[in-house]
């Protein structure tokens, strides 16, 4: 038998909320939501909301929701909307376009041929007609909207695939405008569409309108790349008359006397030319401001008219580089030898304004640069032609400082900042520099290298890490050329007599070092015997009159049979040639027993 199926009324199907109820609550809790770790606080309804008694509160809206499909409205009555706004912007933006522009419109109406005709898949007949189209409405208008931006573009199409017909009579048009549309940033593209499919006879025509200008074009930006493009499709003889317009203006005068294999003046063809035109020729020469009269007996002749053409086109070039390279990619490149040389061609030849964005680029890099054994160079450079000391030493000298012990051990430059010759360790690679450092600046040289090295006080600072480090440096390699500099005060006695005093206990601690007794172990060699230090300190005492006195006195005097045999009899020698006279007779009475005795020899007179 069939089960009797169970009544089931309305109110068993509904479930029944009791709120405030712990059933419903434990309930609640099994059926936990998806994201209980982070739950989120949901906005309260009408519905949901209850006040602190229990009965439900209805939930207040600020205001109806806005509709931004529904149009505003304004405060007159008229409606609007951010589309209608943008339409009446855009309106505007027309007008001011129509009366800033002559052939806007033109322009439009290119542009929509111009999408139709540059398409791949369109039949040839139809991109003639609408180039003929395009052609027609342009024409009398050429040499006006060819410096357009939307008409260039639509010109270089056109010619790219008009007859030739059509090509002939877009270039009598521009004819006369060649010079003007060669400098033009749009222009340019379109000049050079035109030399691409121009005949030999119009190429002709173009480069001999050229007269006269050539010289000026490759000093601009744009200009340059229509004379290299005309130069690279000329034949010989057109080449040659470019490049001539490069010589001084009275050889043009004769330019028809020169010949193409030997760009000479050959008396053959001097012989066989008209002489009434030549002596023509000569009249003219003179007769013009060619010769400029300096005085009543003499002329000058310009004869480097070539030279400053092309230096001025290359110093043209060198500032557009400069500013691409100035700051950050120039410091990546100046570890290379390249690299360095292009850095200090850079500093030279850059403006004021190029310089400082260099040296800011080098913030935080100062000590890696320094270190490095091309960029020490570029260091150098500054040092030598920036003539804004203030900014040289807040950047550069300022972080030298912080870790100039380090840098006085380093085998790079090795002149600690306060020298501006090239390259003193003899490493080809810096000795071969060509670069004159010493040049480029206004300010004198003498008071740039004052304020970098005494004013900022870095020399004070150097001259104290010597004292300390002055052992270590005299063994050095590299470190014995600091201390050579700055015991003789720097080149031309840059540190004196503002750093006199300095110097004196400097020259003490040299002494303290060398007065140290001769040690047992071979291995250890002293001072005086030690290659490198004893040399320095022999050229020292021949240079240094102060730094002889105080080593005689403070180390060798009463000493010196200890030291006559070996590397230290060059130093004690030296005592018999410095230029200090009162050291030279005190020693002279103390080590003549050693000169009797053959230990010691007399220095040989010059």
């Amino acid at each position: 038998m069939a089960a009797k199926p169970q009544k089931q009324t309305s109110e068993s199907k509904k479930r029944k909320r009791v709120p405030n109820q712990k059933s419903e609550g434990a309930i609640a809790d099994t059926k936990k939501p998806k994201f209980a770790s982070n739950p989120r606080k949901l906005k309260p309804n009408s519905d949901n909301v209850q006040s602190k008694d229990g009965t439900k509160k209805p939930f207040k809206i600020k205001g109806p929701k806005k509709d931004h499909q529904k149009p505003s409205v304004k405060k007159d009555g008229v409606e609007d909307s951010k589309k209608l706004s943008r339409l009446r912007s855009k309106e505007l933006a027309e007008a001011r376009k129509k009366k800033r522009k002559k052939h806007y419109s033109l322009e439009q109406e290119l542009a929509l041929l111009w999408e139709k005709m540059r398409r791949r898949n369109i039949a040839k007949e139809d991109r003639s007609k609408l180039v003929s189209e395009a052609l027609q409405k342009m024409k009398g208008k050429i040499s006006e909207i060819a410096s357009s931006h939307v008409s260039s573009r639509v010109l270089q199409t056109c010619v790219k695939h008009c007859t030739q017909d059509e090509r002939n009579a877009v270039f009598m048009e521009l004819r006369p405008h060649f010079i003007a549309l060669a400098s033009n940033t749009y222009a340019v593209h379109l000049v050079t569409k035109m030399l691409d499919h121009a005949p030999k006879e119009q190429l002709a025509v173009f480069i001999s309108s050229l007269h006269g200008h050539v010289a000026s074009l490759l000093r601009h930006m744009v200009g340059s790349v229509v004379i290299e493009h005309a130069y690279n499709l000329g034949n010989a003889t057109q080449k040659q008359a470019l490049l001539m317009e490069l010589y001084s203006p009275e050889l043009q005068l004769f330019k028809d006397l020169v010949t193409m294999k030997e760009n000479r003046l050959i008396p053959s063809q001097i012989r066989r030319c008209n002489f009434e035109v030549a002596i023509a020729k000569v009249v003219s020469f003179t007769s013009h401001d060619i010769c400029t009269p300096t005085n009543s007996r003499e002329r000058d002749i310009r004869p480097f008219h070539c030279t400053q053409s092309i230096n001025g086109i290359f110093n043209h070039r060198s500032s557009d580089v400069i500013q691409q390279l100035s700051g950050l990619f120039l410091v990546r490149m100046i570890h290379t030898k390249d690299g360095s040389r292009l850095g200090m061609l850079c500093i030279r030849h850059g403006s004021a304004k190029e310089r400082k964005k260099i040296i800011k680029g080098m913030k935080g890099h100062v000590d890696k640069i320094a270190k490095d054994k091309f960029g020490s160079m570029v260091l150098v450079c500054i040092f030598s032609v920036v003539d804004d000391t203030k900014l040289v030493s807040k950047v550069i000298i300022r972080e030298l400082e912080a870790n100039l012990k380090e840098l006085l051990l380093d085998q790079g430059e090795s002149d600690g900042g306060e020298t501006v010759e090239e390259d003193k360790d003899g490493e080809g690679d810096h000795s071969n520099a060509s670069i004159q450092l010493n040049e480029g600046g206004k300010k004198d040289s003498f008071k740039r290298r004052h304020e970098l090295l005494v004013s900022c006080g870095l020399a004070e600072k150097l001259i104290d890490a010597c004292g300390e480090m002055a052992e270590g440096l005299l063994r050095s390699k590299y470190g014995k050329e600091v201390i050579y500099e700055v015991a003789t005060g720097g080149a031309d006695g840059i540190l004196r007599p503002a750093l006199d005093e300095k110097l004196g206990k400097f020259y003490e601690a040299i002494a303290s070092v060398a007065s140290q007794p001769k040690p047992d172990e071979p291995e250890e060699e002293h001072i005086l015997e030690h290659f490198h230090s004893s040399r320095t300190i022999r050229k020292l005492i021949l240079d240094c009159p102060e730094f002889a006195s105080t080593l005689w006195e403070k180390a060798l005097k009463g000493k010196c049979a200890v030291w006559v045999k070996g590397h230290s009899s060059k130093v004690i020698s030296a005592f018999l040639e410095t230029s200090n006279s009162a050291v030279k007779e005190l020693a002279k009475e103390e080590l003549q027993p050693f000169i009797e005795k053959g230990d010691l020899s007399l220095p040989v007179a010059q």
